[in-house]
């Protein structure tokens, strides 16, 4: 194959059924893709003579801050970046025997700007009009979308183009984790018996690793997140794109420097990491979202919420609202579920208890269920999101 292609002899991805190896394949199409991808960009070359250490691309160097951040935290952990042509979500999440996985996926056909439109086609215009606080036809959706496409750099000049742009963000982020779900799986258990027809299947012992109730920190980077024009909006962004379950601490990458610190930890990894903490990454707040299975909708309270003993407030059915509270305080936090059938993040009817330091926005109550619970009619989808956004203010 050396005579027809660029040719690299990795470690097996598989070397047993229960067990997977997937850094070294991971790393020789990082080279594979400097050399033949990012080799061919302009001042690459007199880059290369600049530096005295190897080039890394974007994604790269976002997931070795994400791991590093989760070695030292032992948080699990969900990261999104993303860019005007594609999203990458980037998560570390224990497996059955406790040991933590790092996965990373790039949806290529996702983005903000140049493939905007393939997140309208992917969602349909008219899932992204249920995020909107006022009324846009669907034909109107789509135009305005198509004139992002074709312009992409142009930023939004008024209110409604910025709600439009982050209803866009949050089908783009919901599609992206559900394909970083599908790859980020777990391997567990032996298989006694297998024949021909099964070599090539391994439902029967894999698992998603991807957890949202077992979730601690989500991470949001990339412009329509890290420039929004209030914190609030882009833990709302990740709240509703994410569909964020139990107790979830909601930062964001301050300017877009995770990229520029992952190569920085390569030299200096004590100084990249005190950056990281302390002026990349802004907490913004807690989310406390209970769910529950049965259909019957539950009017009224779903749980209550205290810290250090004192009530924060309560989450109440099919409300979002957002709980101000003094940032920088550590203490414990403790959800009680009213009813045997929601689920805090402890199980069905337990009270969730743990310890937390609280952000610069306190936290925000979701009580609409998961999936999110939308109005049967536009007019009702319409005030739904008023409502929230006036929760907000």
């Amino acid at each position: 194959l050396q005579d027809m292609a660029q040719m690299k002899v990795v470690e097996n991805v598989r070397p047993t059924l229960e067990e997977e190896n997937l850094g070294p394949a991971r790393e020789a199409i990082q080279d594979f893709f400097l050399t033949q991808v990012m080799s061919h960009s302009p001042g690459y070359d007199k880059l290369l003579n600049w530096t005295p250490i190897p080039v890394m691309p974007t994604p790269a160097a976002v997931g070795d801050m994400i791991q590093t951040h989760a070695d030292l935290t032992g948080k699990q952990i969900l990261c999104a970046d993303i860019g005007g042509a594609t999203t990458d979500v980037f998560s570390v999440f224990k497996d059955k025997e406790g040991n933590a996985v790092f996965n990373r996926t790039v949806s290529a056909n996702f983005g903000m700007s140049y493939s905007v439109a393939n997140v309208m086609i992917e969602a349909g215009a008219a899932q992204i009009g249920r995020w909107l606080p006022f009324e846009l036809k669907e034909n109107e959706v789509r135009d305005r979308l198509r004139n992002k496409m074709i312009r992409p750099t142009s930023s939004p000049q008024t209110l409604d183009d910025l709600w439009l742009e982050q209803a866009v963000c949050r089908e783009a982020l919901c599609l992206s984790l559900e394909h970083h779900r599908a790859l980020a799986v777990g391997l567990s258990g032996k298989q006694q018996q297998r024949g021909i027809a099964d070599i090539f299947s391994q439902e029967s012992n894999r698992y998603e690793l991807v957890d949202m109730m077992r979730l601690e920190l989500v991470i949001g980077s990339g412009g329509v997140l890290s420039h929004a024009p209030d914190r609030l909006s882009s833990a709302l962004m990740m709240l509703d794109g994410f569909r964020l379950e139990g107790v979830t601490e909601i930062a964001v990458d301050s300017i877009f420097m995770m990229p520029h610190l992952g190569v920085f930890a390569s030299v200096h990894p004590e100084a990249a990491g005190e950056i990281f903490l302390h002026d990349c990454l802004v907490p913004i707040c807690h989310s406390v979202v209970p769910v529950w299975k049965k259909k019957k909708k539950k009017a009224g309270v779903l749980a209550r919420v205290e810290f250090d003993g004192k009530s924060v407030g309560s989450v109440s059915y099919g409300e979002v609202v957002h709980v101000d509270w003094e940032a920088g305080k550590k203490g414990d936090l403790q959800v009680q579920p009213v009813g045997s059938s929601i689920d805090v993040g402890a199980g069905p009817g337990k009270v969730l208890r743990m310890e937390i330091q609280t952000a610069e926005q306190g936290f925000l109550f979701d009580g609409r269920n998961r999936p999110i619970e939308f109005g049967e009619s536009i007019p009702s989808q319409i005030a739904q999101q008023r409502k929230i956004w006036d929760n907000l203010r």
